[in-house]
């Protein structure tokens, strides 16, 4: 039987002197606002927008609104496939941790919030437009996102992550342009007013496979909704002060990367569609590259075609057979 691959957890801290690794994807979110001339003032304007949104979400026993900062740490997973020392840079995420400044608590927070795969740019910008290519409709590979839906269900329930992390990570995305979303009557204290998609999209199918589900919900205060993809339960898992560490980094990222949508002058309604040429929205003052994002996408997934797929394609054949028995 083929043997469980090993992972390894590194840990740096996110904040106004952070650098990116070698083998962090420089698409990411918290990346690419850590790269020019504008990189420390990026990061500082960052930090200080999620300590705000924080503290405007944690109102309780917080009269001056500075109550609490989050910290962050990008957690990169690298996984080894032989045993043998050569590591593959397989997952990037965050994780927070809520310092309270009245009782001098440090509170564990989220895992998972800003994902990053490079097997995950493979699927979306190799496979998938490979597959379609010269075809009349689109369509998806009956495998598309098993291999990556099973690496990362090993890595949540490898010993490796039990010993970092108490609980399942939470991801936290932006919602769907090409799709409509109708607010129901459910309120929650922190996650807001749920709302429902009118259908499920390519993204829900690829995170499914990766065992998560997903529900759809806009903060007191927000915009427009977001999409919270989750392990057990919600609503029942996870701390008031947990949910906000989450949602307070999440938005931030969101109302830089997409202000048309997370910034915009005016909340999503019963009845919200989102528009990434919406007019009626406000800029941040940090630089965010959008266009070098979405071209570098395509990139990294040849990278890891070359590094990592190729390379060990029939070694990943046998264990995903076998995770699936």
């Amino acid at each position: 039987m083929t043997k469980d691959f090993t992972f390894t957890i590194k840990s740096i801290r996110f904040d106004e002197d952070y650098t990116p690794s070698d083998g962090t994807r420089i698409t990411t979110n918290f990346a690419n606002l850590a790269r020019g001339e504008s990189r420390r003032e990026n990061l500082r304007n960052a930090l200080r927008m999620i300590d705000n949104r924080c503290n405007s979400l944690a109102q309780w026993d917080n009269p001056e609104s500075d109550r609490y900062s989050v910290e962050l740490d990008i957690i990169s997973v690298e996984l080894d496939v032989e045993g043998d020392g050569n590591s593959f840079p397989a997952i990037e995420v965050l994780k927070t941790t809520i310092v309270d400044h009245g009782t001098g608590a440090r509170i564990e927070g989220i895992v998972g919030n800003n994902f990053s795969s490079y097997v995950r740019d493979y699927d979306f910008s190799v496979v998938l437009p490979e597959h379609n290519k010269d075809r009349a409709g689109f369509s998806i590979p009956d495998d598309f996102g098993e291999l990556h839906g099973k690496l990362f269900k090993a890595f949540v329930h490898s010993q490796t992550y039990r010993e970092h992390f108490r609980k399942p990570p939470v991801i936290c995305l932006s919602v769907s342009d090409s799709k409509v979303y109708h607010r129901t009557a459910n309120l929650h204290p922190v996650l807001g007013f749920e709302y429902r998609p009118n259908e499920t999209s390519l993204t829900e199918q690829y995170f499914r496979k990766m065992g998560m589900e997903v529900r759809y919900f806009m903060p007191p205060g927000s915009a427009a909704p977001f999409a919270f993809y989750f392990f057990g339960d919600l609503l029942l898992d996870y701390t008031d002060l947990e949910l906000i560490g989450t949602i307070a980094t999440m938005e931030t990222f969101q109302k830089i990367y997409r202000p048309e949508i997370y910034n915009a002058n005016s909340a999503a309604g019963e009845r919200y569609k989102p528009n990434l040429g919406h007019g009626d929205h406000s800029l941040t003052r940090i630089v965010y590259d959008r266009v070098e994002r979405t071209r570098l996408a395509s990139e990294q997934g040849r990278f890891a075609e070359e590094n990592f797929i190729k390379p060990y394609r029939a070694i990943l054949n046998d264990w995903s057979a076998q995770y699936a028995q």
